[in-house]
């Protein structure tokens, strides 16, 4: 081996310890300061190095064992510094895992439950831009909130959105890239722009089956 190869080795085994140390030191718990700023920040959760951007902590609340992938953005309000009242706006159960590069935007209230996996890239908000008046930038027009609610044991699939107003019912699947508004039951899976239930769960059966078709579903909004 070469002087040349040995110093690239050492240099590569120095810099992927740095690397190391640095995410560790970076990541957010509840045991270092940045963790003491949350709501509520549960035992063993963590937010891994480099976080994305975080504000309004204090009306943030994470529950116990709880893994939030790098660069995930979670953010309470419009801008930091802001009052929001007494109640917190963004919930994330227990045993979550919020993949990385997500976006979790409220302003109302979102809240996950326990045991919700989503893959990388997933946005969620409770406000979204009105189109009231033609002659105004759509951007100038003032917000509209709407909870979401994301039942547990649920799992959001890469590049999904989930719009103001929706609802999960427990164990649902949303399949990647899809945009979902409104009211879904528990045990189905969701898919397409705007997202429509295609499988349901049937007792009995074999697991998931193709849904019959949208005659059939009740309470259940699909525009966006």
């Amino acid at each position: 081996m070469s002087l040349r190869d040995v110093v690239r080795r050492a240099a590569g085994t120095l810099i992927h310890r740095g690397w190391s140390a640095i995410r560790s030191a970076g990541t957010i718990t509840p045991l270092n300061p940045a963790g003491y700023r949350f709501r509520r920040l549960g035992e063993g959760t963590c937010l891994v190095f480099p976080v994305g951007a975080i504000f309004g902590e204090e009306w943030i609340e994470i529950g116990e064992h709880t893994l939030v992938g790098e660069r995930v953005s979670i953010s309470a309000g419009m801008n930091p510094g802001l009052d929001l009242g007494p109640r917190p706006i963004v919930r994330i159960g227990d045993g979550c895992s919020i993949g990385r590069g997500g976006h979790i935007v409220g302003h109302q209230s979102i809240d996950i439950g326990n045991d919700v996996f989503t893959g990388p890239y997933v946005y969620i908000t409770d406000q979204n831009h009105v189109y009231d008046d033609p002659e105004i930038p759509i951007g100038r027009q003032w917000p509209r909130n709407s909870p979401v609610t994301i039942g547990p044991g649920s799992w959001i699939g890469t590049g999904a959105i989930i719009l103001p107003g929706t609802r999960l019912g427990r164990q649902t699947v949303v399949a990647g890239g899809a945009v979902v508004r409104g009211e879904f039951p528990s045990h189905c899976v969701l898919a397409g722009v705007p997202a429509r239930v295609i499988r349901t769960f049937a007792p009995g059966e074999d697991g998931l089956l193709p849904h019959p078709g949208p005659a059939l579903l009740t309470n259940t909004t699909t525009s966006v």
